[in-house]
C-alpha cells in the first residue's frame, strides 16, 4: 500500500492506495482554497481516516508518496517533515512527487495547464500533454505566463487555485479554466500515490521541499 499527501495549496488531501488499485481518499473541497491553510490540524487527522477507512495501520504502509511543491512554504514544510517522520518511523521509503504534475494528472484535458497560487502576484505553473511535460515547472507573473502561452499558440485547459486567481488573464490568453467548484483544482492525494507507484525509493533525508524560488520568509538581519 502506498500513502500519500500533498499540501502545496491550502487545501490538505490524503489517499491509501492499495495494491489492487482501490483507493481511500481524504479530499477538501475546491471552496477550501481560498481559506486560510490549517495543515498542521487536518494534515494527520486525514492520514488516520483514510487508514480506518481502509481498516488499515500505519505497519500495512509499504511506502509514502508525499507532493514535495512547488506551492505554500509553510505548507510544503509541514507536508514533507511528516512524510519524512512517518518513514523514519516505519523504515519504509519516500517517493517526491511534484505538486504541478499531481494537479496536471486531474485535469482532463489534451493539454493540462496546472496553475497553483504562488503569492507575490505570481503563479507556479508546467504545461502537460498527458503524462508527458512539455513545459519545466517555472514561477510567473500573470502578464509573463500570458505571453508565454500567446507565444507557444496553445489554448490548454487550466485548474488549480493560480487560475481561479488569475482566471481573467488566464482566459484573456485563450486558455480555458475550469468551473470554480470543480474537482479539478484540487491537488488530490490519488494523484501523488498513482505517480508515486512509479517514482524510484528515496531515503527520507534526500526528499525535499521544490521551492521553485526564495521563501517568502526571510530572516532579519541582526
Amino acid at each position: 500500500m502506498i500513502l500519500g499527501f500533498d499540501t502545496s495549496t491550502a487545501g490538505t488531501s490524503a489517499c491509501l492506495l492499495a495494491p489492487d488499485g482501490s483507493h481511500f481518499t481524504r479530499d477538501p473541497d475546491p471552496g477550501r482554497l481560498s481559506e486560510a491553510p490549517a495543515h498542521a490540524r487536518e494534515l494527520m487527522p486525514a492520514v488516520a481516516a483514510v487508514l480506518e477507512e481502509a481498516s488499515a495501520s500505519l505497519g500495512d504502509v509499504e511506502a509514502i508518496a508525499v507532493g514535495v511543491g512547488p506551492g505554500s512554504f509553510t505548507g510544503l514544510r509541514i507536508g514533507v517533515a511528516t512524510a519524512r517522520a512517518l518513514a523514519r518511523s516505519r523504515e519504509i521509503p519516500l517517493r517526491p512527487v511534484s505538486s504541478l504534475a499531481a494537479l496536471a494528472a486531474g485535469i482532463d484535458a489534451p493539454l493540462a495547464l496546472p496553475l497553483i497560487d504562488a503569492r507575490r502576484g505570481e503563479v507556479f505553473a508546467a504545461l502537460h500533454r498527458g503524462s508527458e511535460q512539455v513545459w519545466e515547472p517555472f514561477a510567473a507573473s500573470p502578464e509573463a505566463l500570458v505571453e508565454r502561452l500567446r507565444k507557444a499558440g496553445v489554448t490548454p485547459l487550466a485548474a488549480g487555485d493560480g487560475s481561479l486567481r488569475f482566471r481573467e488573464a488566464v482566459e484573456a490568453a485563450g486558455a480555458s479554466v475550469a468551473p470554480e467548484r470543480d474537482a479539478a483544482h484540487v491537488v488530490r492525494a490519488l494523484h501523488v500515490c498513482r505517480l508515486g507507484a512509479a517514482v524510484p525509493d528515496t531515503p527520507a533525508e534526500a526528499v525535499l521541499p521544490d521551492y521553485l524560488r526564495a521563501p517568502d520568509a526571510r530572516p532579519r538581519p541582526r
